[in-house]
């Protein structure tokens, strides 16, 4: 049997990625064994973080090891009970009452259509500000290309995991969609013969209409999109993909360096609740409604 301690606090940030990916690290090689992740030492997890946690779990699953969680704290335990995230692990789903998760999932790359309907769906009543009928239908766009960049680009073997959560009280909704694929450094090099570092190549991801798609139909607009919106509403994006961290929030880049590499891509999204503005397209403007 391999114990495993995991301590401090997941939160979306880099402090939480590098945990994982360390705890990632340490289990890399294990194959045929019972893995016992003792969690009593995590004091809080972010519910969107089951996301990048559970791709771990996940691979480590197919790795023909066997998983068990122990040492929950009560508080922990209720969420993640309710996002459907430890029915993986022998608890049961309980009721969401006041509808705040988002339920953690696996999708096969040829979920499309599935991955589509659960994010109309779990995005509904989450405090999303007012957005025109042409910008929601443009934002569920950008979301659903995150999922198919991941299908397209990460030759993922795991599938693509995602969740969130809606903090009304933090006036904040998390969303998070991860593959555990080749990453985005790994896919410009083979695609496209660039070598960057992890930072530069997710820079290059969010720039207007980079994209290594091929054919008709355009890509690389879903982040530029969701980053300009994400700029106005002051919420926040990161996306962690080998060794790279990169956060745009407050109107500017930080990045940092992973202590080791993330096998894939994991997305944040962040939206700011609090947020009273009404969003359209820029298409939509009338001249009237400039001045």
């Amino acid at each position: 049997m391999e114990h495993i301690k995991l301590q401090g606090e997941i939160r979306s940030d880099y402090a939480g990625f590098n945990s994982l990916v360390n705890f990632a690290a340490r289990l890399a090689s294990c194959e045929f064994e019972h893995i016992r992740v003792d969690m009593s030492g995590v004091r809080w997890m972010d519910a969107n973080m089951c996301a990048p946690f559970g791709g771990i779990l996940y691979k480590l699953s197919r790795q023909l090891n066997t998983v068990s969680l122990t040492g929950l704290a009560p508080g922990m335990e209720t969420i993640l009970s309710k996002n459907g995230f430890l029915s993986n692990y022998g608890r049961e789903k309980t009721q969401d009452t006041y509808g705040t998760t988002i339920d953690y999932k696996r999708f096969e790359p040829k979920d499309g259509r599935y991955f589509g309907s659960y994010v109309e769906t779990h995005l509904q009543g989450k405090g999303l500000p007012h957005m025109s009928a042409a910008l929601l239908k443009k934002f569920r766009e950008s979301i659903f290309e995150i999922f198919s960049n991941s299908v397209i680009h990460s030759d993922t073997k795991f599938g693509i995991f995602s969740c969130g959560q809606f903090f009304p009280a933090k006036h904040r909704l998390d969303f998070s969609i991860v593959d555990l694929g080749v990453g985005i450094r790994e896919n410009l090099r083979q695609k496209a013969g660039l070598q960057f570092s992890a930072i530069e190549a997710i820079n290059w991801a969010t720039e207007g209409r980079n994209t290594t798609k091929t054919g008709p139909i355009p890509g690389g607009l879903g982040l530029k999109l969701l980053r300009d919106f994400i700029g106005i509403n002051k919420g926040r994006i990161q996306i962690v993909s080998d060794k790279g961290y990169w956060e745009f929030a407050n109107g500017a880049v930080a990045t940092s360096e992973l202590a080791v590499p993330f096998t894939g891509t994991a997305v944040n999204i962040e939206i700011n609740t609090a947020d009273e503005h009404t969003y359209c397209l820029a298409s939509e403007l009338s001249p009237e409604n400039v001045f």
